[in-house]
């Protein structure tokens, strides 16, 4: 089991590109480092497992950033990377694809109400746990927004992100051993 020392992540440094390892080093702490490179990793792992452009990748992956700095690759699949304290989430796929992983976190009033709309606020409040019930929907609508290309831009805005998902597919799963979500968006 590979774990989360300086020393691992110095070696995974030195795996990287320079953009990821700034996006690493700036985490202030030691674990946000390991999730943010070990999920790289992982993402260069099964992609030179796979045939990308019609050869397997044989170096790090090129990428290319849209509007909202959203990474994708200059040629090959579309791709999602999610991490937390709890764990490390990577899709693959030829269509668009988004995923989110979040530790099970504490339903806030005031962020319940900042970012879900009023059914969603109902449903939280009238779960057994409210605090599983808003990290599903926060891992939905983070997984909706990054297979759309847009990530979150605005904590407000995310009010009605789950309101007519037209062909989008939604799975979430919840781990309680682990005290994590996830959830995979993807087109049908």
């Amino acid at each position: 089991m590979i774990q989360c020392t300086e020393q691992e992540i110095a070696r995974l440094l030195h795996q990287v590109s320079m953009q990821r390892r700034e996006q690493a080093l700036g985490y202030k702490h030691l674990l946000g480092q390991f999730c943010c490179l070990k999920s790289y990793a992982l993402l260069q792992q099964l992609l030179s497992s796979r045939l990308v452009a019609s050869s397997p990748l044989q170096h790090a992956p090129s990428f290319l950033y849209n509007d909202y700095g959203q990474p994708r690759l200059e040629h090959g699949p579309c791709f999602s990377i999610s991490h937390c304290k709890h764990g490390i989430a990577v899709a693959i796929s030829e269509k668009p694809i988004g995923i989110d992983i979040e530790y099970l976190r504490e339903a806030k009033p005031e962020l319940v109400a900042r970012t879900m709309n009023e059914e969603e606020q109902a449903k939280i409040w009238a779960a057994e746990s409210p605090n599983i019930a808003f990290t599903q929907l926060w891992t939905q609508k983070e997984a909706v927004l990054k297979m759309q290309g847009t990530g979150i831009t605005s904590i407000d805005g995310m009010k009605n992100t789950l309101v007519a998902l037209d062909n989008i597919n939604l799975q979430t799963k919840v781990n309680i051993n682990k005290q994590y979500a996830y959830t995979l968006a993807f087109n049908l």
